[in-house]
């Protein structure tokens, strides 16, 4: 599948374009801000673009009114469909967020049941018990999502409402040509319903992706032949940044090895999870590390781990956010694309990636590891690369049967010799490309 060889980006168009951060009802085409963003992302080396929400909805597009109308702030499906066409001519793929375990309050059926209550045909899409009340002092209690009432939950066992989402997914499917969803709150979604929409999206595409946003526990359980092809790789995340910060790389070697070791045992052989240290959700990862010149090495692991690699906007050139100061300013508004020393490494790191076969299917094994050095190899069909990541600021010499006497570092095009010792260089990452095995 395409989605094993692609590097994504993500993008919140509602706070990239500058969206309004409630729904004014002013229709602007603002989304065609993001035409002078698809050079960019494709010289990057990303072949694959996740948009956050982009239909209609009260507030941060989670919060969803109209599965088929683009929000207002954003413009029109026409400007929707113009930009899915900009990036599919550059060879960019185009994942939206299916949000649909929850809607807005401003839901078009759920208006219907706040005006006619019992009276309303769509009281059986959502939770509801009218001998309670809600916060909103509605005179009947509904379900939210997590306890947030502001997002209602939809019933997803009631097959009217299935059968209207699998519909609006194959009109994105005719009207934007779209190439995958990305399912939001996954974990909570009822599996019936992500089987249907499995059978349902392979009937009519069957490279059509579906990803899912999970956080914690047995990632099988829905990314599986039957649901999902992949899931958000959350524990991976959280290893990522703090292994660098307390200098303790055994934390994430300890993940990455629980997940797609050589053991028969271990959880996710064979499995493409996406990998990415920021999203729209928590920090940016230049925030949150304590040593800036962690960063790029930070990278150096994500796109060379067992995994489809994801960079979330803006952080190609280490912008800043903290959680701290709100989810809008993790979400930021900007004019246009930023080139720097940094983007620059991550697209080497891209066009690497993409085009080396061990990087994006082969298996993992562990070479060397201390608190601040970590040497793991991939191999696919004969093709081996170790990749060596240094993140003390003194240089280390690194002994370990690499299996080869030389090699050619991708990322400067060196020849490197095993021979006495691999020097490691202070605060460095080197992908070595062995010499074939006879």
């Amino acid at each position: 599948m395409w989605y094993e060889e692609s590097v994504f980006y993500q993008i919140y168009p509602l706070g990239l374009c500058g969206a309004p951060r409630e729904n004014d009802g002013i229709a602007v085409p603002r989304l065609l801000r993001l035409l002078g963003w698809v050079d960019h992302i494709q010289t990057l080396g990303a072949n694959a673009v996740y948009l956050c929400p982009v239909f209609e909805s009260d507030a941060h597009g989670y919060d969803t009114r109209d599965y088929r109308r683009v929000d207002v702030r954003l413009g029109s499906n026409e400007d929707l469909a113009q930009v899915c066409q900009a990036f599919h001519d550059k060879g960019v793929r185009v994942v939206l967020d299916g949000v649909f375990n929850h809607v807005g309050r401003g839901f078009w059926a759920f208006q219907d049941v706040l005006a006619k209550k019992w009276d309303s045909p769509y009281k059986d899409w959502f939770y509801v018990d009218f001998g309670g009340n809600s916060p909103y002092n509605d005179g009947f209690w509904y379900k939210g999502w997590e306890g947030h009432y502001e997002l209602v939950a939809l019933n997803l066992q009631n097959p009217a409402v299935t059968a209207y989402l699998l519909e609006t997914v194959g009109l994105w499917m005719d009207w934007f040509h779209i190439d995958g969803l990305r399912l939001d709150v996954a974990y909570t979604l009822d599996p019936n319903f992500l089987r249907q929409l499995r059978a349902y999206c392979q009937q009519r595409d069957p490279s059509f992706f579906l990803l899912g946003e999970m956080l914690h526990g047995d990632y099988n359980r829905l990314v599986n032949p039957e649901m999902l092809h992949s899931c958000t790789n959350y524990e991976c995340y959280k290893g990522l940044y703090s292994s660098f910060n307390s200098m303790n790389m055994f934390e994430i070697a300890h993940s990455i090895a629980r997940q797609f070791g050589p053991e028969n045992w271990t959880l996710y052989k064979g499995k493409h999870l996406l990998c990415f240290a920021d999203n729209h959700d928590v920090e940016r990862v230049a925030s949150i590390l304590q040593c800036p010149q962690h960063l790029p090495l930070l990278y150096g692991l994500l796109f060379a781990m067992p995994g489809i690699p994801c960079v979330y906007y803006g952080s190609e050139w280490g912008i800043q956010g903290r959680k701290r100061d709100g989810d809008w300013a993790l979400r930021p508004a900007l004019e246009g694309p930023v080139e720097n020393e940094l983007s620059a490494f991550l697209r080497k790191l891209a066009h690497i990636h993409t085009s080396t076969p061990a990087l994006c299917h082969g298996d993992y094994g562990m070479k060397l590891l201390t608190n601040r050095q970590y040497i793991f190899q991939r191999a696919y069909k004969g093709q081996r690369v170790l990749v060596a990541i240094n993140a003390d600021s003194a240089p280390f010499t690194a002994h370990f049967d690499a299996g080869a006497g030389q090699a050619v570092d991708r990322l400067t095009g060196l020849p490197h010799d095993f021979g006495g010792g691999s020097l490691l260089p202070p605060y460095s990452v080197a992908y070595w490309e062995l010499e074939a095995q006879a």
